[in-house]
């Protein structure tokens, strides 16, 4: 059979439903050998589409090249449909290192795609519902495109396709993709396919309403309620609200009622809980195929040699996937990051005739001139929008200049922002979101690690995350406990994301600029006590703007300054970034030549070598943050330096910091108490240079 030809609008519905029936068929039998190799097969865990074929294969044998779709763990039959062959699936089952998907890397079924001729797949993750925010954010950026006039000019318009379990739609990320989808009239198909369960919790104990209930609360998202074991009508369906979509560049919702006939995955089988199954089977979509097929006068000797030759393909399949080769050991550490072009400083940072610029300001230049030559990036968040350009105003003229289809507000919702860059990145754009505080980015943290900071690596390299979020951080100005906390720690801990934290608006601007061309995901810490200078000590975070060609790349610390090693008097180096850069400069003034300062500047990826060289060179260290010390990021350095530079030490790595409390009091006298200052700073550089 070649790649869907049954999308030609010649075909009869005879041979469509023999091309489903083959299909379908396909995927039944896939099930059944997986089932009988079940030694073979467990040992990494899978799910199969058993009793959900027929909504799946009439959405997959629809989707044009240009669409996008998110399949979830139980849609191996949406991949067939599309034209995955199952040799291709059984090299993600075995976890071979020819799995189209992922090399080798997660689990059957979780599908990452990008051919030419095929429907867009972006990397799909096992969290329930997880699929939604990224899939939403494809929608909103195939829309963006249209509406700023980039779009490419194809002949059919592109849609955005989530697949969903009912399950999973009691998640609040799913309601916060369809808050957006409503609100925004984005095109995008929801596809929830209802079996009832959830794992072993049945419909009736896990949710107040179904799928169809619960979507009235959604104004402006029409729902369709169909049995989802009827290839018909499930194709029927689904070609009328592709249709829609396509034409009225609206949101649609499918709600299938299907059965689930095979085991909820293969570590958690069907027989241990369920007393359904007899009633289930009598709802076999195959088996409706099979009569269906009877109605058109397709012979059974026809239908039988289908089945043969399908039979005989998963065997071989199956058979050569198992003798496929294995992930090498190297192939480990493959697509953690994208390369990114920049390697080198350039441009100009202190170009003269200029008078300093406060980092609030530096920030604000360095986006209006990204925006003003990449009709690509675009800015969205909360209250950065034309009537306050942001909490502290740093998105200030920026709506007014580029319009509200590039800058514009969002709902609460911290993980549809993060989330659906996912989705930005994925249809060609570049966005710039926002957090109003670090102490607000935990909701958004779920989609931050699943999704956005693993799609390059479990997408085996195909879809890498362009995208910057940034977020103030730190204390300022008895901020109290809801706005005033540092995050680093937690961050610096998700694998996959770069995290610059600058200390002046040159650097801020710099490192923007670098963010923005890197194909990776960048989270920038701002410090709020730093924007405007405000804070006596720290004017020297007030620069002079750089160019517009300035750029700074990732892993380069700052030399904020420098001693000698002096034969007679000790001298230290104090590691720090952020605040710690004004607390530390402030301090140095009470010594005479003895301390060097390096600011890191970007905490992901570090500037080791000139850290281990620093230390080196003066036998003494002090980590200093804004973050309470145990189990800190910077106590992770300090080992990191213990580690590397031992045989230089001549005292203990020294971290200074908050103290160790569940959060910052909001009285400036408490606060004060809690935080590192310069006088604490100086005793400990005094007893650390006696040491």
């Amino acid at each position: 059979m070649t790649k869907r030809h049954f999308l030609n609008k010649e075909i009869s519905l005879a041979d469509l439903l023999k091309s489903a029936y083959r299909l379908m068929f396909t995927a039944k039998t896939m099930t059944d050998l997986f089932e009988q190799e079940k030694k073979i097969t467990s040992k990494y865990v899978h799910a199969t589409s058993r009793g959900h074929e027929a909504i799946q294969l009439a959405l997959g044998m629809q989707l044009l090249p240009q669409d996008f779709v998110s399949p979830y763990y139980r849609d191996d039959s949406i991949l067939l449909g599309i034209g995955i062959t199952p040799y291709e699936l059984m090299l993600q089952l075995l976890s071979k290192r020819d799995d189209p998907f992922s090399g080798g890397r997660t689990y059957y079924a979780h599908p990452s795609l990008r051919r030419e001729d095929f429907p867009k797949i972006i990397h799909q993750s096992s969290g329930t519902g997880m699929q939604a925010i990224p899939t939403t954010g494809i929608a909103m950026g195939i829309k963006y495109k249209e509406e700023t006039g980039i779009a490419e000019n194809l002949e059919e318009n592109p849609i955005a396709v989530c697949s969903l379990g009912d399950a999973s739609c009691t998640e609040g990320e799913v309601s916060e993709a369809f808050q957006m989808a409503a609100l925004k009239q984005l095109p995008i198909l929801y596809l929830v396919q209802d079996n009832e369960w959830d794992i072993s919790a049945n419909a009736k104990e896990i949710r107040a309403q179904d799928i169809t209930e619960y979507m009235r609360g959604f104004n402006g998202i029409e729902t369709r309620t169909i049995d989802g074991t009827d290839f018909i009508k499930s194709y029927e369906t689904v070609k009328e609200c592709i249709k829609i979509i396509r034409e009225e560049r609206r949101p649609m919702l499918i709600h299938a009622k299907v059965p689930l006939l095979n085991h909820h995955t293969s570590g958690v089988r069907k027989e241990w809980y369920r007393d359904d199954l007899e009633e289930c089977a009598k709802n076999d979509p195959l088996i409706k195929l099979r009569n269906q097929l009877s109605e058109f006068s397709i012979e059974d000797s026809e239908v039988e040699t289908i089945e043969k030759e399908v039979v005989e393909l998963v065997r071989t399949d199956f058979e050569n996937a198992i003798l496929a080769e294995d992930p090498k050991p190297e192939d480990t550490y493959k697509h953690d990051f994208a390369p990114t072009p920049i390697t080198e400083e350039k441009g100009e940072r202190a170009p003269s005739g200029k008078i300093p610029t406060v980092m609030v300001d530096c920030a604000l230049f360095a986006i209006r001139e990204l925006m003003t030559k990449h009709p690509e990036a675009l800015l969205y968040g909360q209250d950065v929008g034309l009537r306050l350009g942001g909490v502290f105003r740093e998105a200030i003229t920026l709506a007014a200049q580029f319009g509200e289809k590039r800058v514009f507000n969002t709902p609460i919702q911290e993980a549809f922002i993060v989330g659906s860059t996912v989705g930005m990145s994925a249809v060609g754009l570049k966005p710039i979101v926002e957090v109003q505080f670090a102490d607000y980015i935990w909701p958004g943290l779920n989609q931050l690690f699943t999704e956005v900071s693993r799609s390059y690596y479990l997408s085996n390299g195909k879809w890498p995350v362009s995208m910057i979020l940034r977020v103030p951080i730190g204390a300022y100005g008895s901020g109290g406990p809801y706005h005033s906390s540092s995050v680093e720690s937690v961050l610096t801990n998700i694998k996959g994301i770069k995290i610059a934290y600058p200390s002046t608006g040159a650097d801020l601007k710099g490192l923007m600029k670098a963010a923005f061309y890197d194909p990776n995901p960048v989270v920038m810490l701002e410090h709020k006590g730093l924007y405007w200078s405000k804070i006596e000590g720290t004017e020297a975070a007030k620069t002079i703007e750089p160019d517009e060609d300035y750029i700074i790349p990732f892993g380069k610390a700052r030399e904020v300054l420098l001693c000698n090693n002096q034969k007679d008097i000790p001298t230290l180096t104090i590691i720090t970034y952020g605040m710690g850069v004004y607390w530390a400069s402030n301090a140095a003034k009470e010594f005479n030549n003895q301390i060097e300062i390096i600011d890191l500047r970007t905490l992901a990826p570090l500037d080791e070598n000139r850290v281990f060289e620093s230390v080196k060179k003066h036998n003494r260290c002090i980590v200093l943050t804004e973050e309470p010390v145990n189990n800190s990021f910077a106590q992770s350095l300090a080992a990191r330096i213990n580690d590397n530079c031992f045989r230089h030490l001549d005292a203990p790595v020294k971290v200074v910091g908050a103290k160790d409390l569940p959060a910052i009091p909001i009285n400036s006298e408490l606060e004060k108490e809690m935080l590192p200052n310069t006088q604490k700073l100086i005793k400990e550089i005094e007893q650390l240079l006696k040491y």
